[in-house]
């Protein structure tokens, strides 16, 4: 197989692993190593794809490839159904020369090798990774910081579960049994985000990638000033006072996250009578000493000598202060 990502993958490493199959990933840039699924690609392209409208490679008059503004597009059900017809005249009806007559379909009948049919359900597994053990608490599974519920769940908190996964599909997670691997069942993403908000997102991403896209075309946008003698290079372009701090205000602002820190701007400096502990002091800021911190009827209450609130004091006449 070539080296691709999805080729190359843990799960199908295992699945190979398990199957007893050797994995030999190609050099890179050597399709002629796999002629056979190369040909079936590029008749894939030059049979069908070259058909449809909207096809990226066809040539067209000009200097820059334009679409034809009556040109409708396929929609993905219709592409979907038409490539399955495809794929059904070529298993079926088409009849390569190689085959010497015969289709697809009948090369793959009479072939004598022996076959096993493998349960669907054996099948997928091994599109699942293994995401270890889990507990299953009255919130369900906590699985990459989101909760995962499903019905089967009632009355087995507490009991310890092994998740797997599909990889990309962070909507649904399969659960086994963590002692015996039985499968109980899956779990779905709890509190999911209705469709509203996940378009709405979408679109913020997309804006935010925009203008992100756009700024970094500018900052690589450089123009220099003609010259006729060896000099140094003069950069063209100018701004104005208000445009530059407008743009410097602007990244400021988005640092501001950045340095973000709780010791950044150290504590003033307690009150003189107050018994303050050599780390806390070393922290403050000499100077202005800080307000004395109000009672509910507005008295101050330095601390005692222990460290802790003085207790009320009264005067000649017995009143509390």
């Amino acid at each position: 197989m070539d080296r691709g990502k999805d080729f190359l993958s843990r799960t199908v490493t295992a699945a190979f692993d398990l199957l007893d199959v050797t994995v030999e990933d190609l050099p890179a840039y050597t399709p002629h190593l796999k002629g056979t699924v190369e040909g079936l690609n590029r008749a894939v392209e030059s049979m069908f794809l070259a058909s449809l409208p909207g096809y990226a490679r066809q040539p067209r008059p000009g200097k820059r490839a334009s679409r034809p503004k009556d040109e409708v597009l396929l929609g993905f059900e219709d592409f979907t159904a038409r490539l399955l017809d495809w794929t059904r005249w070529w298993n079926t009806e088409h009849r390569p020369a190689p085959l010497r007559g015969r289709t697809p379909l009948e090369a793959w009948q009479d072939d004598p090798t022996p076959l096993r049919d493998v349960p669907a359900a054996d099948l997928w597994t091994f599109t699942l990774e293994d995401a270890g053990t889990r507990t299953l608490t009255t919130r369900g599974i906590r699985f990459r910081r989101r909760d995962y519920v499903g019905p089967w769940m009632t009355g087995q908190t507490g009991i310890q579960v092994r998740v797997r996964f599909m990889p990309h599909h962070d909507h649904r997670i399969e659960v086994y049994d963590a002692a015996t691997g039985r499968y109980l069942g899956p779990a779905d993403l709890a509190d999911q985000a209705t469709e509203e908000q996940f378009r709405a997102v979408r679109r913020a991403r997309s804006a935010r990638a925009r203008r992100l896209k756009k700024d970094l075309e500018a900052s690589q946008r450089e123009r220099y000033a003609a010259a006729t003698q060896a000099e140094a290079p003069q950069r063209i372009g100018a701004l104005t006072t208000a445009q530059a701090e407008a743009e410097l205000a602007q990244n400021a602002d988005s640092d501001l996250a950045q340095l973000a820190m709780p010791d950044l701007i150290p504590h003033a400096a307690p009150p003189a009578d107050w018994r303050t502990p050599a780390s806390l002091a070393a922290l403050t800021t000499p100077g202005q000493p800080a307000p004395l911190p109000s009672g509910r009827d507005g008295a101050c209450a330095p601390d005692g000598p222990d460290g802790r609130a003085a207790p009320p004091t009264t005067d000649e006449d017995g009143d509390a202060s």
